[in-house]
């Protein structure tokens, strides 16, 4: 048996080899430590099955998986992907992109391998002959049943036809490939019937915001395509997108059920990425893989700029893996003041990463390291971290509080208390003393995981703030529907205090927290005119420039506690 075994790790591949040695079949290995090698070896070689690993420097397992999906039947082969994430997501993922099987690297043993690539083997010759039949069957008509749109037979030779016809003249292609974001969970929640018709009138919105030349095509269940002929591709391909993304705003209403769909867009142009009809496919299909793992609802090219990008972003969140292990995070404190007696009451938490002595903030890494997951063990270090200095604090001033900021990642860790319990009980802190920071955004993903987590907190006995009042999403229902103790108001309110709608909107927010008995803190106190108004307001605690910016531990100790 021919494997190609794609692993950067060379420990996890020798583990492999020897896996398999003990099985009664001779192997024949070939191995590489990144997808572009795998692919270089795929196409020279012939193999009966793949091992592939998920996480690998500059391009992931998955976008290995969608280059494989789009090569003939034919050359094709058994995949199996290899990881140690245990999420199911990802599971799900690479079975979607093409997969035929996903193994936990802890979990591989000779018995469970072998087994593995027997079942690999046999779904993919079920696949091979299932597409053999699709292939048959999408020739004998060229319209979408359920949709009235071109099939994916149809769409291929279409697209097929324009890049031959651009070819001779000066006339360019944009190729978009989208499809709707959780379409399953409509399925799951209300039904096919009713993921049926949000087929039908997503097809007719969707091609209300198109020209009658330009081809719309359901390419699959809940993926679409659309072939766009322009000299000025890139400013009609997005123009396009735009309308669509703003045709989807309004929500559907589908036999007295209201539903809100988005799709994400992946982008590809001839011939500035590629003159071949079938890479233009592959790099609309990768953008579109990318728009998704951005936070869905959006629109990627697939162009050399936004490559870079993405391997930038992938090697940050390499090294963000390491920080902790590394002693590349810390933490600076901002301290937070009595409003009326200008006392110390206590410190927000505030994250730092540092690497090669570049000092990064958390607008530069947060997002990454909630996408990845990574967040939960930085969480945990967070929460560690600062309730031990709160303990050492404590010893000159009792009565301080620590803040610490929480994600809504975070609120589904089910180590979460655990890790809060064990710190408090280690460092001889009182949970009164600690209050997390939630900003709205948060409490807008509400489901029964996130709000028991805070129920969770709040009955342990700390506190809850709610973070960046006043912008954005701003609801008084959060303050009834959550066990909400503080409000923080947002610091954009608090630098343009002197503009009169302001001052009134502060003003008026404050006499509606005080009538709820919320304790309130301003945040972006940079002027002591702000701070004056604040204890107009009465408002209870302040933090901001004015008073100090979020410093060192060193600092700290030197001006509070010397």
């Amino acid at each position: 048996m021919n494997i190609l075994i794609v692993d950067d790790d060379i420990v996890d591949r020798e583990h492999i080899k020897r896996t398999l040695s003990k099985s009664d079949q001779k192997c024949n290995f070939i191995e590489t430590e990144s997808v572009d090698e795998g692919l270089a070896a795929f196409r020279k070689h012939k193999f009966d099955v793949i091992l592939l690993d998920y996480r690998m420097p500059q391009r992931d397992g998955i976008e290995m998986l969608l280059e494989l999906k789009n090569e003939p039947i034919e050359n094709s082969v058994a995949i199996i992907m290899l990881s140690n994430s245990e999420e199911s997501s990802l599971a799900l993922a690479c079975l979607k992109a093409g997969a035929q099987d996903f193994l936990l690297k802890i979990e591989v043993t000779a018995a469970r391998l072998n087994r593995a690539i027997i079942q690999a083997q046999t779904r993919f010759e079920l696949e091979r002959k299932l597409y053999q039949s699709y292939k048959n069957a999408k020739k004998v008509a060229e319209h979408d049943a359920l949709t009235g749109l071109a099939n994916r037979y149809a769409f291929e030779e279409t697209l097929k036809l324009n890049v031959n016809k651009s070819s001779r003249s000066e006339d360019g292609i944009s190729l978009m490939l989208f499809d709707l974001d959780h379409f399953k969970y409509v399925n799951d929640t209300h039904g096919h019937d009713i993921g049926d018709l949000l087929l039908k009138e997503f097809s007719v919105k969707v091609g209300h915001c198109l020209r009658e030349s330009e081809l719309f095509a359901r390419i699959g269940g809940d993926e679409f395509a659309v072939i766009l002929r322009n000299k000025n591709n890139n400013y009609l391909a997005t123009k396009v997108s735009e309308r669509i993304l703003k045709s989807l705003s309004v929500p559907f209403h589908i036999s007295g059920i209201e539903i809100q769909m988005s799709v994400s867009i992946g982008i590809s142009i001839y011939p500035d990425n590629t003159i071949n009809a079938d890479e233009l496919f592959k790099f609309s299909d990768i953008a579109m893989y990318r728009a998704k793992k951005l936070g869905r609802n959006q629109v990627c090219y697939f162009e050399d700029e936004m490559q870079k990008q993405f391997l930038l972003r992938y090697k940050k969140e390499q090294d963000l893996t390491n920080a902790i292990t590394n002693n590349q995070l810390h933490l600076h404190y901002q301290p937070i003041l009595c409003t009326k007696k200008q006392t110390l009451t206590g410190f927000e938490a505030l994250l730092r990463w540092s690497v090669n002595d570049i000092l990064h903030m958390p607008d530069d890494f947060i997002s990454i390291a909630e996408e990845s997951g990574i967040i939960l063990d930085i969480g945990r270090w967070v929460i560690n971290k600062a309730i031990n200095q709160l303990s050492i604090w404590q010893n000159h001033n009792p009565s301080l509080h620590m803040s610490i900021n929480l994600s809504a990642i975070q609120l589904a860790d089910n180590q979460l208390i655990d890790c809060l319990k064990n710190a408090l009980t280690k460092y001889g802190v009182t949970p009164k003393c600690i209050e997390f920071e939630l900003t709205e955004t948060a409490l807008l993903e509400n489901n029964d995981t996130s709000t028991n987590m805070m129920k969770e907190l709040n009955q342990l006995g700390c506190r809850i703030a709610l973070d960046d009042f006043g912008t954005g999403f701003s609801s008084v229902s959060h303050l009834q529907n959550f066990p909400i103790d503080t409000v923080k108001i947002d610091q954009s309110l608090m630098l343009v205090s002197s503009k009169i709608k302001t001052l009134s909107l502060i003003k008026g927010l404050s006499l509606m927290l005080h009538s709820l008995n919320l304790e309130i803190v301003a945040e972006g106190i940079e002027t002591e005119e702000a701070l004056y108004l604040c204890q107009h307001l009465d408002i209870h605690r302040v933090q901001g420039y004015f008073i100090s910016k979020p410093i060192n531990v060193k600092t700290i100790e030197e001006r509070y506690f010397k």
